[in-house]
């Protein structure tokens, strides 16, 4: 196989689960970190449309969008299969896990980011109903691929990590192990692979990152006429 390369940043869960597709695959890749604020020359030539990370490049030639390149990395080295091999249980991985991205992972960052009051409250009531459909999934479970991690582990596995930042940086608690003790179980263990620790940002890094995100956007809200 030719040159592999992912243009990312340390930051995005978007990003990590990539990361953790090719080290299980046993891939070797190059790491370009990227400064969205500034944004490299590299990020624009090989993902004009969008801007965004994360972008893997193979042969020079590139793809943009998480669940796009895990699909992508899985069809390209067999080793370790994340996704089942029953076409319907392919169809469901798949669904789930853009679900998770659509509801679970922007559910999360707008109660997050949502002001105090009725505005949280309904934010949280609806992250907690898309977390519940979650729970449903892993229930009985080792991982939501079954005895070894898949395709859905990686695309869900920004849960334990940084849904907690997201929970301390918004003053709020959604993944509760009472109220969903499969889902809290699942992502205890998931995080304690050291193959999938070892790619985890710093907590306290991560912290900071969403903090000053939070202060950033309460900022152009004030400055709103």
């Amino acid at each position: 196989m030719g040159g592999v390369k992912l243009v990312a940043t340390t930051q995005s869960l978007f990003c990590t689960r990539i990361e953790w597709a090719l080290k299980l695959k046993g891939v070797e890749y190059e790491y370009i970190e990227e400064d969205l604020r500034n944004k490299s020359p590299i990020l624009l030539k090989y993902n004009p449309v969008h801007k965004k990370v994360p972008v893997f490049v193979h042969d020079d030639r590139a793809i943009a969008e998480s669940l796009v390149i895990l699909e992508y990395i899985d069809e390209t080295w067999k080793e370790h299969p994340l996704l089942p091999q029953d076409s319907y249980d392919r169809a469901i991985a798949r669904f789930w896990a853009k679900f998770a991205d659509e509801k679970v992972v922007f559910g999360a960052w707008r109660a997050c980011t949502a002001a105090e009051g009725e505005e949280k409250e309904k934010a949280i009531e609806s992250a907690l109903e898309s977390l519940a459909y979650l729970e449903k999934q892993i229930e009985g479970k080792k991982f939501f691929g079954g005895e070894e991690i898949g395709y859905l582990d990686l695309a869900l596995g920004w849960i334990p990590h940084w849904l907690n930042t997201m929970e301390e940086a918004g003053g709020m608690k959604l993944l509760e192990a009472e109220r969903f003790p499969s889902l809290h179980e699942w992502g205890h263990n998931f995080i304690q692979i050291p193959l999938i620790k070892e790619c985890l940002p710093p907590r306290e890094k991560l912290v900071n990152y969403l903090n000053a995100s939070l202060t950033y956007l309460r900022s152009l809200s004030a400055n709103k006429p």
